[in-house]
């Protein structure tokens, strides 16, 4: 198959070597997290209840969600849910094929209750969360689509994506200071600590400031002096894992810079359930972090939201991943490169491995010129492409994270 895969050198600094970045990352408690996160489980729930019953993956794009916040009273010691959360769920799935039903409701809400239940420590699923589904079926034209024959499904939108690499050391960075603050062994030492946590970096030339929020969880905030004690352990630990993560000697670190002395539970950063969404910010699918984790301001980035589409047929979750993918791929198989960018533009009812563009824009090394790896990189992109099913069932499968 003659696939139209373009190559062509890039002329700008590689990232690492500009004057300016910056990254941010919302952590696993953060709401606009929470409903790419649960969201995508539902369509990993969907696919394999489909697959089940019909041997194939139906139509259904479950990528709509609203989190709405709930109302609590913070206090030191332990506060009090007065009003639960409202997760919901739409778009759209398939719920009966010649006859046979699929529960998409029930599958739905099971799938979010699992999600809380296995990341959310403080937040019952039962108690503090409602549930409203609004998956509609499909179009007739969209869901044709998934009974034509062949090996690879036609593309159900004209859009495109891009995914990059290598990740800076700044990015890098940011992403393992969240996960660092929502593991397990952290939060075994510091209960505290909510899941609600976000980092937002920024470099200038070889200096880095890294401006964190984290929720803390009231019942274990005795004081407000206990607070900004437990605050200051919680800083120094975190600057000891920057000082361990990373070769970067100037750095600034902050946390909850909008606390202020003196004020109670007004000027602390105090939640019921480890997570804003209990009581003040509500979230929303496509928001949060890229696939590749970060909010990477300085990078190209596409407008879709990956979490919830579809893992075979919808190019706005299957090419955001699949770019990234690729990127990486042809960082580390072939040499003389500095950074790696991929798009891949769809067009709808064409399938999805014959995308209508493949480019790949890189920054090479010196001594390394766009006509040495021109060969390399366009084999790199074309196996990909090849292989597309196999990464589409590992989408369905929940393998690879969307956010």
């Amino acid at each position: 198959m003659a696939r139209n895969i373009v190559v062509e050198e890039f002329k700008q600094e590689p990232l690492e070597k500009q004057k300016l970045e910056v990254v941010e990352r919302k952590g696993l408690g953060h709401p606009d997290s929470i409903c790419d996160a649960i969201l995508d489980r539902v369509s990993v729930e969907l696919s394999k209840e489909y697959l089940k019953k019909f041997g194939a993956i139906m139509h259904h794009n479950a990528d709509k969600s609203l989190l709405v916040a709930g109302e609590v009273e913070t206090r030191f010691g332990g506060g009090e849910v007065k009003q639960p959360m409202l997760l919901i769920v739409g778009d759209r799935a398939t719920k009966e094929v010649e006859g046979t039903i699929i529960p998409v409701e029930d599958i739905a809400v099971h799938a979010a209750k699992n999600w809380i239940k296995e990341n959310l420590r403080f937040v019952d699923p039962e108690k503090h969360m409602r549930y409203q589904v609004e998956l509609r079926p499909g179009s007739a034209a969209l869901t044709d689509i998934f009974k034509r024959k062949g090996r690879m499904f036609s593309a159900n939108d004209t859009s495109a994506a891009v995914g990059y690499a290598p990740m800076t050391w700044t990015e890098q960075l940011v992403l393992k200071a969240e996960r660092y603050l929502n593991s397990k062994e952290f939060k075994k030492e510091f209960p505290e600590s909510g899941e609600d946590v976000k980092i937002m970096g920024f470099r200038k030339n070889d200096e880095l400031c890294l401006t964190v929020g984290m929720a803390f969880v009231d019942r274990f905030v005795e004081s407000e002096d206990d607070y900004f004690r437990k605050k200051g352990e919680i800083l120094e630990r975190l600057r000891t894992f920057v000082e361990e993560n990373s070769d970067i000697k100037k750095f600034t670190l902050d946390l909850n810079t909008l606390d202020v002395r003196g004020r109670g539970v007004g000027g602390v950063y105090l939640t019921v359930l480890g997570t804003s969404t209990d009581g003040a910010d509500s979230g929303q699918v496509g928001r949060g972090n890229r696939p590749n984790g970060v909010i990477p301001l300085n990078r190209h980035v596409g407008s879709e939201a990956a979490a919830g589409k579809n893992p075979v047929s919808h190019v706005g979750k299957i090419y955001n991943l699949l770019t990234h993918r690729i990127a990486n791929k042809i960082y580390g198989q072939v040499t003389g490169l500095d950074e790696v960018y991929v798009w891949l533009v769809s067009q709808i009812g064409k399938p999805i491995d014959e995308p209508a563009i493949a480019a790949a824009r890189v920054i090479t090394k010196p001594g390394t010129t766009i006509e040495n790896v021109r060969g390399e990189i366009a084999e790199v992109v074309d196996a990909e492409l090849e292989r597309i099913d196999k990464f589409c069932m590992e989408l369905a499968e929940g393998k690879i994270p969307v956010c």
